[in-house]
């Protein structure tokens, strides 16, 4: 078979790029479809249901079992590991066509999707715990001094900034808005500018 050439092998990176950037957006106007679904239809609990033992809305199981978490694996016994499978197996075909990780309560056997089930929701300790992890953190004026600008392109071939932590060597983000279209867009490269701010606080 006959190298590509660099051209194409530039080519086909791009198809690919511009590939994912569609996956993205079909998969970003998926979840957004289903999170005003469930805003209509008032599927996410109050901390009060949750307490009270309300089941989950999104797929009618516990919230939690109280059984207590699964040993490790390796951990099992056999009776333990055929429930284990059992449980697995019947999560698989609720949620076959879902392509979303899971997530389970501390303390609890029963397997939520991530694309199906609003997570719990939020305790008031720990809500008063990212309090005051908010308020312990640098002024606004200060974080800025960490913020790098990043130029990103997207399918519709518009370029839009994105701003993010210095630390970070990429852009994480697969869709944005793109102010132009007025449609929320896939990213398919990315490039970083340098600082956002100036010493002023302003953009350069």
């Amino acid at each position: 078979m006959a190298k590509l050439t660099e051209e194409q092998k530039r080519q086909r990176a791009a198809k690919c790029a511009l590939r994912s950037a569609l996956e993205a957006e079909a998969d970003d106007r998926r979840r957004h479809e289903r999170d005003e679904q469930w805003e209509r239809e008032g599927t996410r609990l109050s901390w009060a249901e949750y307490v009270a033992g309300e089941p989950c809305r999104g797929c009618g199981l516990p919230m939690t079992d109280e059984l207590g978490s699964w040993p490790p694996l390796l951990k099992l016994s056999e009776a333990e590991k055929l429930e284990y499978e059992e449980a697995n197996q019947k999560f698989r075909e609720r949620h076959v066509d879902c392509r979303d990780a899971r997530w389970t309560v501390s303390g609890s056997r029963v397997t939520h999707c991530c694309f199906c089930c609003p997570s719990p929701p939020m305790g008031p300790k720990q809500v008063e715990k990212l309090a005051r992890l908010f308020a312990s953190w640098p002024s606004r004026e200060e974080r800025k001094k960490d913020l790098d600008s990043w130029d990103l392109t997207l399918r519709c071939d518009h370029v839009v900034p994105y701003i993010q932590h210095r630390e970070n060597t990429r852009v994480s983000a697969r869709v944005v808005g793109c102010p132009e279209c007025g449609e929320r867009r896939g990213v398919v490269s990315s490039e970083r500018v340098g600082p956002a701010y100036r010493d002023d606080g302003n953009h350069p």
